[in-house]
């Protein structure tokens, strides 16, 4: 195995190691904005249909019979569901009743969960650091869950939305190993493209959206006559431009040169940075400055999974 790129620190590659949090980060306080504005599985349906337009130039190949893509259709189906059409739909819905700082403190816990989940389901053996990396994460979760106060956790009252991210970085982790483990079989054409791979897993993506959205507006309490449970305004047209363009195409294309220029783990590092930039676009734009138990939560979490991943 060939050992991780050496990283080199020229301003072009800090930039794309900050674009990814900062566009996540933004992602938390626009689905946040867009509360009341437009139902939260909508606005992942509604951010996917416009990432697959701007998307379908690049890549459009894909779609074509003999480009590889529909012999592993399966494989595709389930990354779509796991990332497109699960991760930001819960953390949309998760964002009605907890705030971006929440939200995103809870999901950088996705390494451990992917160190558990490799642990039990693919037989990846945890070393005595990461388990105490892991502990330390976990606790960071809990401090931030407690808001602060450990004392009562047991008793703690949790909001939906603590569940929800909680389930969604679930969804991630698992996403995160199909990645990892690739079969051996998927096409290279498509795995060497980063629109066509993602364009790959935005097509079923949108078909689970699609469900979701159906069964979301099914459940919608009834409105009266006139009333939609749209508001269109450029207010709306604004946030789905950005999560269309920022969080979905900008972050992940600069993720991945990102990595491929200093390797996943350092890269994983500067990701820590999304709760710092969600905690001040918060208090810049929504009036919702942190508390001291945010920073202790920040502290443990960002501690855990450095001192899981370093050898």
């Amino acid at each position: 195995m060939s050992a991780s790129p050496t990283p080199r620190f020229t301003p072009a590659t800090i930039a794309l190691l900050l674009i990814p949090p900062l566009m996540w980060a933004g992602n938390a306080v626009v689905g946040r904005l867009m509360q009341g504005v437009v139902p939260p599985v909508t606005l992942n349906f509604l951010r996917w249909v416009l990432a697959l337009v701007m998307l379908l130039p690049l890549a459009g190949w894909v779609l074509r019979p003999g480009s590889g893509l529909w012999p592993h259709w399966r494989r595709f189906a389930l990354l779509g569901l796991l990332g497109v059409g699960m991760y930001n739909s819960l953390q949309y819905m998760a964002l009605k009743t907890s705030t971006p700082l929440n939200v995103t403190l809870v999901a950088s816990s996705i390494p451990v969960w992917m160190l558990i989940m490799g642990r039990v389901f693919y037989g990846v053996p945890i070393s005595r650091r990461a388990a105490l990396g892991a502990f330390m994460s976990l606790c960071g979760v809990a401090v931030v869950i407690a808001r602060g106060n450990l004392g009562g956790l047991l008793s703690v009252q949790l909001v939906p939305g603590d569940l929800l991210v909680l389930l969604a970085a679930l969804a991630w982790a698992w996403y995160s190993w199909l990645l990892a483990r690739p079969p051996a079989n998927e096409p290279s054409a498509i795995k060497a493209d980063w629109a066509a791979f993602l364009l790959a897993q935005v097509v079923f993506g949108l078909i689970w959206s699609g469900a979701f959205t159906a069964g979301e507006w099914f459940t919608l309490p009834a409105r009266p006559a006139g009333v939609s449970a749209i508001q269109w305004g450029w207010p709306l047209v604004a946030g789905l431009v950005f999560v269309a363009v920022g969080p979905s195409l900008l972050a992940y294309r600069s993720w991945g040169a990102a990595v491929a220029r200093v390797g996943p783990a350092t890269a994983a590092i500067f990701s820590n940075l999304t709760p710092l930039f969600a905690a001040l676009l918060s208090a810049t734009l929504l009036r919702e400055p942190p508390q001291a138990y945010h920073l202790a939560g920040f502290v443990l979490i960002v501690g855990g999974i450095l001192v899981s991943s370093r050898r």
